[in-house]
């Protein structure tokens, strides 16, 4: 009897040491399952609300736009006076001139009122400064003052220049109190990347109105040691230097030796593009060293008529670095600029291509 007691117990005892095993091995395995959802979802929490995805940078385009003379003649004057600023240039080549990040022209005169006449001189430009709002009208971020009429009048309208522009935030190169002013750089900044632009003059009536020989005067490239000393102080902070000058022989496509000569130089210095003024009319272009010198851009906005000119479109995004060079093609009839037909624009790129080295035009005007 006490033998089958015992043995009871002891199968009781048994099934209950099992009982309470099992109890504890299924405790054990839902808390685990119970882990592994909350590990699951802490790891879904942290995908869809605390990790900020990458986003994508789009790429900082940037463009330029430079042209050729600008001189505001009476025939201008009188178009703005009666139609406004479409009298002077059209709408859709100032929509543009206006859009471009930065433009920048040759002022082919002095703003002012006062002065004396040049002796002994052809032609003398002067301009009211209060027409200092057509270049605002027309998006002018800066210009070039380095030319053979700044000086038409004297001194004094050279200090009326300095003044009408400084008093309209459009800065200028090219002229100055001293040779350190004349050769300073106009800048452009963009997506963390800086643009500079020299304004220099090849060619002066007389040695007075060079600035190292009377002041204020202009920054000139006879010589070009400190033109090239510019650009080479320049490349140290600009990540483009683009060089402006005034150079060649009026009224026909053929180049000065000189012009070669100079232009080699400043590209060697480390110019990354050479632009060209004074001819009055288009001058070719050469690639040199992987660089292009735009010989001459001709008059952009001048007297009555101009047959054939272009404004110098420069694009490039902030991350390849390489520039595009394509050309606006425009010409003027009753001292109103536009831009060309198709057909138009195509005898231009055939002309250009006739006279230019080591470049191609294409049918939509980018430089090859």
């Amino acid at each position: 009897m006490k033998k089958r007691v015992l043995i009871t117990v002891v199968i009781v005892s048994v099934l209950g040491l099992l009982i309470v095993g099992g109890l504890f091995v299924y405790q054990k395995f839902f808390e685990h399952e119970s882990d592994k959802d909350n590990e699951a979802n802490v790891i879904n929490n942290i995908t869809e609300a605390n990790v900020t995805q990458p986003v994508k940078k789009e790429p900082v385009n940037t463009s330029l736009l430079f042209t050729g003379d600008v001189l505001l003649s009476e025939y201008v004057l009188s178009n703005y006076n009666s139609k406004g600023i479409e009298g002077v240039v059209s709408s859709p080549l100032r929509d543009k001139m206006v859009n471009a990040d930065f433009t920048m022209v040759n002022e082919e005169f002095p703003f002012s009122t006062r002065g004396t006449k040049a002796p002994d001189k052809q032609y003398t430009f002067r301009v009211d400064p209060k027409y200092i709002s057509i270049f605002k009208e027309l998006g002018i971020d800066a210009v070039g003052i380095a030319n053979n009429h700044v000086l038409d009048f004297g001194k004094e309208a050279l200090e009326d220049t300095f003044t009408t522009l400084n008093n309209s935030q459009i800065p200028f190169s090219g002229a100055g109190h001293n040779l350190e002013e004349a050769g300073k750089l106009v800048t452009y900044e963009k997506g963390g990347k800086k643009v500079g632009v020299i304004a220099a003059s090849r060619v002066i009536p007389v040695v007075e109105w060079n600035v190292r020989n009377s002041q204020p005067g202009v920054f000139t490239a006879y010589d070009p040691t400190d033109l090239c000393n510019k650009i080479r102080e320049a490349k140290k902070t600009c990540d483009f230097v683009y060089v402006m000058i005034h150079w060649g022989t009026e009224h026909t496509d053929k180049l000065e030796d000189y012009q070669k000569s100079i232009g080699h130089q400043l590209i060697d210095a480390g110019a990354d593009s050479v632009i060209g003024a004074h001819p009055h009319v288009v001058q070719g272009i050469e690639k040199y060293n992987d660089k292009l010198i735009f010989y001459s851009l001709g008059n952009f906005i001048f007297n009555q008529n101009i047959e054939r000119t272009f404004a110098l479109n420069i694009n490039y995004d902030n991350e390849n670095m390489k520039p595009e060079y394509s050309l606006i093609p425009a010409k003027a009839s009753g001292a109103t600029t536009r831009e060309m037909t198709s057909d138009e624009a195509n005898s231009l790129y055939s002309y250009l291509n006739s006279i230019s080295s080591n470049v191609t035009i294409d049918g939509g005007g980018k430089v090859l």
